[in-house]
């Protein structure tokens, strides 16, 4: 009695066994690019995939950081990577392009770009820029920006002196090499100003003319925008942000041993706190009016020379 007892223990925790193993051999491989190094941005993924949320959807997921920041939507693009982290703003572009893309989430659901200033400066207002040096790192949509927020005050680029500091935004302000920088993110480039004791001012792009938007999204390649996985994606990254919000401290100890070099320093822990209110709450969901709204601001401004084709063509709700 007690050997056949045994047997169907066995049988049973075979069975167990074999199950779990099925799960695991039929999960679905997602190789996700990152727009660029690990950092507070990409917080929910890391908590997906440490808090084991991707796994329960049965997705194994892949985060990759790119070597060339311009590439991971080409990339996903061309068939050689499953998802792709970007910025909406590129997206336009990108379909403008003809890239074969659509959106399926959203990381970060404001903008983080932002126009900075130092606080001991003059500067109280976008007015006040007349005859100012601006910094920048990236022409194209950081121009626009630009212009748009001058605009607004009935100002022009002709009326600031234009200086590539490449991506030394913040040392270009703190040595005086401008006045102000344009594509500093607000909860990155003013905690490095403040630590280094030299407080920055933001002028935030959606309160001076420019078009709310998100600022992160995920993309993936049209032919495989239907698959099932990304809807699980989406529920796994909705989870994190959960327990992202409802217990920041313990997430940030989740983010931080990631990576605990390159994650567990004081830039990375003030940003935390500031990027934590910015993650998107339903990442699946699509602002359709939004979305429309920002395209036509794109083509206004120049960015897009062609057609908007309908929203549906390239972003979605998984």
């Amino acid at each position: 009695m007690k050997n056949s007892v045994s047997g169907k223990k066995w049988l049973a925790a075979c069975a167990v066994s074999l199950f779990v193993s099925a799960q695991a051999l039929a999960q679905d491989k997602v190789t996700l690019l990152l727009d660029w190094f690990v950092n507070p941005d990409h917080a929910p993924i890391v908590v997906a995939e440490k808090n084991g949320y991707f796994a329960e959807q049965g997705l194994a997921v892949e985060i990759q950081e790119p070597a060339d920041p311009s590439m991971p939507p080409k990339l996903v693009a061309a068939g050689k990577a499953d998802m792709a982290v970007t910025y909406q703003p590129q997206l336009h572009m990108q379909i403008d392009e003809g890239l074969p893309l659509t959106r399926v989430s959203t990381l970060i659901a404001t903008p983080l770009n932002t126009l900075v200033t130092l606080k001991s400066s003059n500067i109280k207002s976008i007015a006040d820029l007349k005859g100012k040096k601006i910094g920048f790192s990236v022409g194209g949509f950081e121009d626009i920006l630009l212009k748009v927020m001058l605009g607004a005050k009935g100002l022009t680029v002709d009326d600031v002196e234009l200086v590539n500091v490449n991506w030394s935004l913040s040392p270009s302000l703190i040595t005086g090499k401008v006045d102000a920088v344009v594509g500093a993110f607000r909860n990155f480039e003013l905690n490095q100003l403040d630590i280094e004791n030299h407080p920055g001012h933001a002028f935030y792009v959606e309160e001076e003319g420019v078009p709310a938007y998100d600022e992160l999204i995920m993309v993936v390649n049209n032919k495989d925008r239907d698959h099932d996985k990304y809807r699980r994606f989406n529920v796994a990254l909705e989870k994190a942000v959960q327990f992202i919000v409802n217990h920041p401290d313990e997430a940030w100890t989740v983010f931080k041993d990631y990576k605990p070099k390159e994650l567990d320093n004081e830039l990375n822990r003030r940003a935390w706190k500031d990027t934590l209110p910015r993650f998107a709450l339903l990442p699946g969901a699509l602002g359709q009016r939004r979305y429309e709204t920002f395209a036509r601001f794109m083509q206004e401004q120049g960015l897009i020379k062609n057609k908007v084709p309908a929203l549906a063509d390239y972003a979605i709700e998984p």
